[in-house]
């Protein structure tokens, strides 16, 4: 490969990725921004809108662990492919859904392939960009988790007022196709190409992964983390319409603008900080996480409660400190581990992290909020933020000793 094609392949794959976890994102948020007009359709409860989002969850996370393991043994590229197209076309399946059962399982199919893309995407990055620079890349990637919940929420609040709940799905499917079609002419990098870190037991095979208090801890944080931003994106409009009188298509309108911004900035200064943090400690990832974790208790309890333009306020720094950790925890994760074993840890990540936090949160908002309220269903939230300080506070000790070149041009790849 020429030299200038070299520099141009780890940030051409990057892109190609971000793009693809982008209409990833928007295609699964735009449920949030219409579940009202759905539960005025089907007739159902809270606690079976909140059962979409975890019957999705659990084909994500049960297929993620299998995928994972293949993945580590066969071309990841292919399985990405294949992920994407599956669920760009289970997308398109939403013109045929009339009854709450078929959403549901149409739901189940776009798990499948989310998590064939999801489980193998940061792996794929973690073998172009050295330890030092995995933030910032990662940063780059994660742009999506926040950008595309905030354009789906707005996708839904304009087509879904205007055209119908069904219409906003259709618009990630043929970007999804194309991005998908693109990865073809990607090439798979080794396994482990850019890794500095000492292999150990701990960190190259599954019998000593489950001893590896690097990826447990990080695991662990980033469940307490989905739980509570799975629950809170998921019932956040439904919130602004049924507390604060708000109409649908002005409440995703808002919030979603107000995730997009934070999106972008929390990702980019996330991944940009925990970078800068390294060089000082091993354990900057962790730390860093934990401390805007931290910071967010006190913000989100005043959003829960509050009204006007302090509950706005808070809603958007809440946001912002939870949406901070993305880059630096899936840094600290894929750190964790070799690249001998990386996809089926993330993987498995992927199965632990969602099985205790967004599989369990929106359902479980939805059942208290059917006996009692939101607010209080949001209450959850915090008290799994808390648990999650606690856990990465401790998983500190557990941080890899990375080397840090005295030259990042050294490394030949630049973010």
């Amino acid at each position: 490969m020429p030299a200038q094609d070299i520099r141009l392949y780890p940030r051409a794959t990057l892109a190609l990725l971000t793009g693809l976890n982008l209409f990833n994102y928007i295609d699964r948020y735009v449920l949030f921004a219409v579940q009202p007009l759905i539960q005025a359709e089907f007739k159902v409860s809270d606690t079976d809108l909140g059962l979409l989002t975890t019957g999705f969850l659990i084909c994500y996370m049960v297929s993620a662990p299998l995928i994972g393991l293949v993945a580590d043994r066969v071309s990841r590229k292919w399985i990405i492919i294949g992920g994407a197209v599956v669920w760009s076309v289970a997308t398109l399946l939403t013109a045929a859904t009339y009854d709450y059962r078929t959403l549901f399982i149409r739901h189940m199919i776009v798990g499948v392939g989310e998590a064939s893309f999801v489980a193998l995407a940061p792996a794929f990055i973690s073998d172009l960009f050295p330890e030092e620079k995995r933030g910032r890349a990662l940063g780059i990637f994660y742009v999506a988790f926040g950008m595309g919940p905030g354009i789906g929420y707005l996708l839904g609040g304009h087509l879904g007022h205007d055209y119908g709940w069904r219409a906003p799905f259709y618009v990630g499917a043929i970007p999804g196709v194309i991005l998908a079609a693109a990865m073809m002419f990607i090439p798979e990098p080794k396994r482990g190409a850019t890794d500095t870190i000492p292999d150990t037991r701990e960190r190259t095979s599954w019998r000593g992964l489950f001893s590896n208090g690097a990826f447990w801890t990080a695991t662990f944080g980033m469940a307490m983390i989905n739980f509570a931003i799975g629950g809170l994106s998921d019932w956040m409009p439904t919130f602004l319409v049924r507390v604060h009188g708000m109409q649908l298509n002005h409440a995703n309108y808002v919030f979603g603008s107000i995730t997009v911004v934070n999106g972008i900035a929390a990702a980019l200064l996330g991944g940009w900080l925990g970078d800068r943090l390294l060089r000082r400690t091993s354990a900057a990832y962790y730390m860093l996480s934990a401390v805007a974790m931290l910071l967010a208790v006190p913000i989100m309890y005043v959003a829960i409660h509050s009204s006007g333009n302090l509950m706005f306020a808070t809603v958007a720094i809440g946001e912002f400190l939870l949406l901070l950790n993305t880059s630096p925890l899936n840094a600290a994760l894929v750190d964790s581990v070799s690249g001998r074993i990386r996809a089926s840890a993330i993987a498995l990540n992927l199965f632990v992290s969602h099985a205790l936090g967004d599989a369990i949160s929106p359902t479980l908002i939805g059942y208290i909020s059917d006996r009692r309220s939101l607010q209080t269903g949001f209450l959850a939230t915090i008290v799994a933020v808390v648990v999650g300080v606690v856990m990465l506070f401790y998983g500190m000790r557990f941080a890899p000793r990375i080397h840090i070149s005295s030259s990042e041009e050294s490394t030949g790849v630049t973010v």
